[in-house]
């Protein structure tokens, strides 16, 4: 299930300028050492704040130590990471926000970087674990040498930040910045969406060096490595067509296409490369495979705009008026209409021989690239009549 925060009513004057928010679920051994830190920076540095301890159905008593560690206590029905934050960012009454896990696993009496960087204009401020320093057996083999860095690098090529931690724990930002994101997963994969937003909406973001030390639990962590890192890694390909669609498509059209020209204008001969009817079956498989992506690529990225996930690029608001039904169906009927016509005079180039036994491999040679360009274009036009259903029941459900 999926939830969205909306942004809520101006803090006024006299609310907190900060709050510390901690998503908690049955913390009781830590959560109080980390409510009584966050306080103890609040009072240190002079800053109207508050800590709010988010919890998501503790059993063992966090909300009670949270409260009488000086905390405001949520209470999160749903249950997940993303969830319990999403909650915690609405009820938030500061003006900037630093979140952490209640694991003591970060030291909370230590956000005066983080603070200073919001006040000077930063909507989000991120931790990194890397530049600041990992403790011994703070974090996984596996998390600190293979999941962290690999996601993170996917999220720096997909999302065009410079980040060097997307999944850092520890992070602070402008309460009124992200409640305008939009954001609504209940999950762990909250982490990355808070990150490819922000980088999508073009906000100013900014890191600081942070220290991670072994957490306090005396229990497994909720993460689950390959669950959590799938979860991740799913989000950013789905929230990135370009990469999970666009290019491979473009990849693999080009190379179909260049592979089937080659193929019927210049036939195979001794010395040269085989490029016979069997290359240009696999080489039509691929020229249609990369239609099909494009096409996936371009209704990801209209969904994703008329959800309001993200905002429309200035290259669909530029080529709006060639971006229309009736196109989409004129340049995939004439695709398909070419290769019919083709397909005809093969026919009709048969019949003239008297209907008698082909040669495989000079008539498929020609059959092939033909057949590709009815299917690519009945492709291109079934596409156009989605992304035309799309828009439509997107208009009627904004009249409802």
């Amino acid at each position: 299930m999926l939830i969205e925060v909306r942004p809520a009513a101006a803090v006024d004057d006299a609310a907190p300028e900060l709050t510390v928010l901690m998503p908690c679920l049955n913390e009781a051994r830590t959560v109080g050492a980390c409510v009584r830190a966050a306080r103890s920076f609040i009072e240190g540095a002079g800053v109207r704040g508050e800590v709010l301890v988010a919890d998501n159905g503790s059993e063992d008593g966090s909300p009670d130590i949270a409260r009488e560690a000086g905390a405001r206590v949520l209470h999160v029905a749903q249950r997940g990471y993303g969830a319990a934050l999403l909650a915690g960012v609405a009820a938030a009454r500061g003006r900037y926000v630093i979140m952490g896990d209640a694991d003591d696993s970060y030291d909370f009496s230590r956000l005066s970087e983080f603070l200073g960087k919001l006040r000077g204009g930063a909507h989000l401020v991120m931790g990194n674990r890397f530049r600041g320093g990992i403790a011994p057996n703070a974090m996984p083999f596996l998390h600190r040498y293979l999941g962290n860095p690999v996601l993170s690098f996917v999220g720096r090529v997909f999302f065009r930040t410079r980040i060097g931690d997307f999944h850092c724990g520890l992070r602070g930002f402008s309460r009124d910045a992200v409640l305008g994101l939009g954001l609504i997963t209940p999950g762990m994969e909250f982490a990355s969406e808070l990150v490819a937003k922000a980088a999508l909406a073009r906000l100013r973001i900014e890191e600081v060096p942070t220290t991670l030390r072994p957490d306090g639990r005396g229990r497994p962590s909720h993460l689950r490595t390959w669950r959590d890192g799938w979860r991740h890694l799913r989000f950013l390909l789905l929230f990135c067509p370009r990469w999970l669609f666009l290019y491979p498509g473009v990849a693999l059209l080009v190379a179909g296409l260049a592979g089937l020209g080659l193929g019927v204008l210049a036939p195979p001969a001794p010395g040269t490369l085989p490029f016979g009817i069997h290359t240009l079956l696999y080489l039509a498989g691929a020229t249609i495979l990369g239609v099909q992506f494009i096409v996936f690529a371009l209704l990801s990225k209209w969904i994703a705009v008329l959800a309001g996930l993200v905002a429309e690029p200035p290259w669909m608001t530029r080529w709006a008026s060639s971006f229309t039904i009736e196109n989409g169906l004129m340049l995939g009927l004439a695709t398909f209409t070419a290769g019919l016509f083709w397909s005809l005079w093969l026919t009709f180039d048969w019949g003239r021989r008297g209907f008698g036994q082909l040669d495989p491999l000079e008539t498929m040679r020609y059959a092939i690239p033909a057949i590709t360009m009815m299917a690519c274009g009945m492709q291109a036009a079934i596409g156009s009549f989605f992304a035309g259903a799309l828009h439509f029941c997107w208009r009627s459900a904004r009249v409802a």
